[in-house]
């Protein structure tokens, strides 16, 4: 029993402290200026090989950022564009988990096909 409690408060607080913060997210979204390519809402796109990001999932948005910071140097983890390799380059690890979180909460229209 009281091993139960003391994981699930453990386990509750690094949660907390490992929580995004939203405004921030929006801010560095704002400054970097991602709605030039990924439109109104980061939902529609101004091209149409430019992902909607809207809704999507925060831990892949973090994955995919983070990819990018790596780049093509790493053939196993890296994404090479150099657009977006130039965007992320600035940003820690702390705000591209901000930026994904605030993406994810947006309202996105993904359509899951069956």
């Amino acid at each position: 029993m009281k091993v139960t409690l003391f994981t699930a408060v453990l386990l509750s607080s690094i949660g907390l402290a490992n929580a995004a913060n939203l405004d921030k997210g929006q801010a560095l979204v704002e400054k970097a200026n991602c709605a030039s390519c990924h439109g109104a809402g980061l939902n529609a796109p101004i091209l149409p090989v430019y992902p909607k990001l809207a809704g999507q999932h925060a831990d892949y948005l973090y994955y995919a950022l983070h990819a990018y910071q790596v780049g093509n140097g790493n053939a196993q983890y890296g994404r090479s564009n150099a657009v977006m390799s130039s965007q992320v380059q600035a940003f820690s690890d702390a705000d591209l988990r901000d930026i994904a979180a605030y993406v994810s909460s947006l309202p996105g229209n993904f359509v899951v096909k069956k």
